[in-house]
């Protein structure tokens, strides 16, 4: 048993003949036994669960710890915190790509400010890909190595990143050389297996509204919509190993979308569901996790901004919340980190420029003034 900010966490070894499952199906039964918030189960290994008991709603002012059993680490950045009172975590090397969804107001815009506040003192290449003329990206200019804020940009930004893609595979195809070049241990088909001089920065690519890279208003603009799709897709389902990752959000996400919305969401393993205006957008982000979330998804309410349910293709999900993090916050984060921010030449035309505002100009009165001899 061990006492936490929260409630406590108690380990329990299982009889013989009992599983994880049951001990699921009492949690409700013991929260009214204790008179407690909530009871959540977890199986640490065969035959032992933690039960972790909270005694408050531990979403309804999300305060993160201050320490955590888990720790941050490259491209792992706790993002929200749990209902158990755990910290979530948004970890790229577990799953490389993911879908945030939710509706205007719903906090998938505070889940993207925290990944940025957490990747940004990380050696990582920041792109930004935000079609509403860049309103939601361009405070984070400083720390941005790419930045598109139209289809027009944003196919160019996401050609250059599979040439970059490309290039990273060919990188390591050198390296692998002629059999007995390299030894064994040495072979590598990702960039992580590269030595640590050669290899290239991860890059996480930003999608804000992927709703805009899909639609058309006209025949002529179906062509370009058609080579973004097909750009995304192969980015989500080839460029794990050279070190690229995607995270896309958006209000609505659905088959009516068009020609391979389906397919690239079977890319994104992480899914992440705001409160949402329809049950299909839930579906369409869960219905392949669990049924049970989706049904957490669509009760979601409208006074809980930043309220989600996370998931992954495992079938595991749990609720979490983001903490609150102002614009100004995020954006002078990026600043203090811009020296982080890695000139990658194949991005060079898309990288944002940055305007430094010139000093207020000093009253008359209080310019000094050079008295002559």
């Amino acid at each position: 048993m061990k006492a936490s900010s929260t409630g406590l966490r108690i380990r329990l070894r299982l009889a013989r003949g009992q599983q994880t499952t049951d001990m699921v199906d009492a949690a409700e039964r013991l929260r009214h036994a204790w008179e407690v918030h909530a009871v959540h189960v977890s199986e640490i290994k065969p035959g032992v669960v933690e039960l972790r008991i909270v005694g408050f709603d531990v979403l309804r002012n999300v305060r993160m710890p201050r320490r955590s059993a888990a720790k941050p680490g490259l491209l792992r950045v706790p993002v929200a915190l749990r209902a158990d009172g755990a910290v979530h975590f948004r970890d790229y090397r577990q799953a490389p790509n993911g879908l945030n969804l939710g509706a205007n107001q719903s906090g998938k815009s505070m889940f993207t400010r925290n990944l940025i506040h957490g990747l940004a003192p990380q050696p990582v290449a920041l792109v930004g890909i935000d079609c509403k003329r860049g309103v939601e990206q361009r405070p984070f200019a400083p720390r941005l190595s790419a930045l598109a804020t139209d289809q027009g940009e944003a196919l160019g930004l996401l050609l250059a990143l599979l040439v970059e893609m490309d290039d990273r595979y060919d990188l390591i195809r050198d390296h692998q050389g002629v059999p007995g070049s390299v030894a064994a241990e040495d072979v590598t088909a990702d960039i992580w297996g590269l030595p640590e001089k050669i290899r290239p920065v991860p890059i996480v690519v930003l999608v804000d509204e992927i709703a805009e890279l899909f639609l058309v208003a006209s025949r002529a603009d179906e062509e370009r919509r058609n080579q973004i799709v097909t750009a995304l897709i192969r980015l989500a389902q080839l460029a794990r190993a050279a070190g690229i990752f995607l995270e896309i959000a958006g209000q609505r996400f659905g088959s009516e979308l068009g020609k391979g919305a389906t397919l690239l969401r079977s890319q994104l393993t992480g899914r992440t569901v705001h409160r949402v205006n329809d049950l299909e957008t839930a579906k369409m982000g869960l219905g392949d996790v669990s049924d049970a979330a989706v049904a957490a998804a669509t009760k979601i309410s409208p006074d809980m901004p930043g309220l989600a349910v996370a998931g992954d293709t495992s079938g595991l999900w749990s609720e979490i919340r983001t903490p609150f993090r102002s614009l100004a916050e995020v954006a002078q984060r990026c600043a203090e980190f811009a020296h982080m921010t890695p000139d990658l030449d194949r991005l060079a035309a898309f990288r944002p420029q940055v305007v430094t505002l010139p000093m207020p100009a000093a009253p008359p009165d209080l310019i000094p003034v050079s008295l002559g001899k």
